[in-house]
């Protein structure tokens, strides 16, 4: 019996299905993966901002508990000394306000610094909405970047902290995306941005920044230390994807602003580039150098 309208034998109709039934299936089974690994991911990093947010309000209560009390005694102190007169009591009472004054303007600061903590970390659960994610790779776009860049730049201002951003872009894409087709070129963004998201700590930043350009930014991190980091991620990008990156990296300095410090991280990765790609330039504020792991750092990798 053949297969009507199209005259198919019926065992070469079932085949077909069969095949074309096992494809949907692993497809429908890689998406699958995929999400359950983003999943994985993202509540990874929800408990990481959730902890944050406790050590923050734990500190914040144990230290109004204890300036509470303490204020409670110099009530106390100061109902005491009111029935007296002596002026013995009223200096006593001016060495002891002094006392509690300065507590009270630690606590002020750092209810000030909670707050600037608190508003660090809920630019992280920000993150989690689509306004502030790239369609393609899952990751953050340009509004995400410019938020989480606004908070460092705040923080380093403030507290002096500093922090350090990678610009990485994939070598010879154009080649892939001719080669390959664009569909190809899409899955690579995809596979490098969960690769980025994988690698990165948890207090690190993903973006896209455009094209084939990714921005990863470091809170609390200084040069040599995101030289380190982005190197070993350009090895690991070497080892598992068919394709090599090359990057820039750049720390904030006083006086910098976003478009700056990236202006830097993108001389970087010029250089880089310039080099012969697979490469990883840091810019010190002078000039660009190439990133070189020592025997021990990377033996570490």
């Amino acid at each position: 019996m053949d297969f009507w309208p199209l005259h198919i034998p019926v065992p070469l109709a079932l085949a077909v299905v069969a095949a074309l039934g096992y494809l949907f299936g692993r497809r429908g089974e890689k998406v699958s993966n995929d999400l359950v690994l983003r999943s994985r991911r993202e509540l990874r990093r929800a408990r990481s901002v959730a902890n944050e947010l406790e050590r923050i309000a734990w500190t914040v209560r144990k230290s109004l508990a204890s300036h509470h009390a303490s204020v409670g005694k110099f009530k106390d102190r100061v109902a005491k000394l009111g029935e007296q007169q002596e002026e013995i009591a009223w200096r006593e009472l001016c060495r002891e306000s002094e006392e509690i004054l300065r507590p009270t303007l630690q606590l002020a600061t750092q209810i000030a610094n909670a707050y600037d903590e608190i508003r660090q970390q809920t630019a992280h659960l920000m993150t989690f909405t689509e306004i502030r994610t790239d369609p393609l790779t899952g990751v953050n776009n340009r509004r995400g970047l410019d938020d989480a860049m606004a908070s460092q730049f705040a923080m380093m201002t403030r507290y002096e902290f500093a922090f350090a951003v990678a610009l990485f872009d994939i070598d010879r894409f154009k080649e892939v995306n001719d080669r390959d087709g664009h569909l190809y070129g899409d899955r690579i963004l995809q596979e490098l941005a969960q690769l980025f998201d994988e690698c990165v700590r948890e207090t690190d930043l993903v973006a896209r920044y455009g094209g084939e350009e990714f921005v990863i930014v470091m809170p609390q991190t200084e040069l040599e230390g995101a030289c380190i980091l982005n190197e070993r991620l350009r090895l690991e990008i070497e080892q598992r994807m068919p394709v090599t990156v090359s990057g820039g990296v750049a720390a904030a300095l006083d006086g910098d602003t976003e478009v700056s410090l990236l202006a830097r991280a993108d001389a970087a990765l010029y250089s880089a580039k310039t080099a012969g790609r697979n490469k990883v330039f840091m810019h010190n504020g002078d000039q660009a150098e190439p990133v070189v792991l020592e025997e021990a750092a990377a033996a570490q990798f």
